[in-house]
């Protein structure tokens, strides 16, 4: 049985809601899953796996720190192994016009996920891409009255509330077959 290590880093929980969609895909298709949040565990080793899942959510164009210090420390180990890497980000899922470019959707995905591997000389096996939540609930009382302006233009472009304050622009089915394609991958 193939053991996949799933590591990842939230701001808002979109992240760590679609690492959990990962972890029970992958357990679906027969692998034998641990999903870490790297916030309240550190990775000692990852010897004992076969493929390395690492994600993270986007705040402010970077990556969280914790996936961060993830590829630095282990970016040797990593090179010899199965990796795929994903972010949870508003940019894969834009709101307005302006956003919907698909050159700016691509400059997106380049920077947050290819340069990022070539940051760290990783060659992964598969690239997701995925829409963020705003969370109005998780974010401080300055920040909330800011984001204020964006709650009309989620509400045009469809994104469901999930619960209040909650907003959810992931594509779950998107998630779903894009880990089943990697764990069906990973046992070929």
């Amino acid at each position: 049985m193939t053991k996949a290590l799933i590591v990842y880093g939230t701001r808002y929980g979109a992240t760590e809601m679609t690492a959990n969609e990962i972890g029970d895909v992958f357990r679906q298709e027969g692998l034998d899953v641990k999903v870490v949040n790297l916030k309240d565990e550190k990775v000692k080793d990852i010897s004992d796996y076969e493929l390395v899942v690492v994600g993270s959510g986007i705040r402010m164009g970077k990556w969280t720190k914790e996936p961060e210090k993830f590829l630095k420390k282990h970016h040797k180990d990593l090179a010899k192994k199965k990796v795929a890497l994903f972010v949870c980000c508003g940019a894969a899922r834009p709101i307005d016009e302006a956003g919907k470019d698909e050159t700016k959707m691509h400059e997106a995905k380049t920077k947050y996920l290819d340069e990022k591997a070539a940051k760290h000389n990783l060659q992964p096996v598969s690239l997701g891409f995925f829409g963020g939540v705003y969370n109005f609930n998780r974010v401080s009382r300055l920040f909330r009255a800011f984001m204020a302006s964006v709650k009309p233009q989620l509400e045009a472009a469809g994104v469901p509330e999930t619960e209040p304050g909650l907003y959810d622009t992931r594509d779950i089915p998107a998630i779903r077959g894009w880990a089943k394609e990697l764990a069906q991958k990973v046992n070929a």
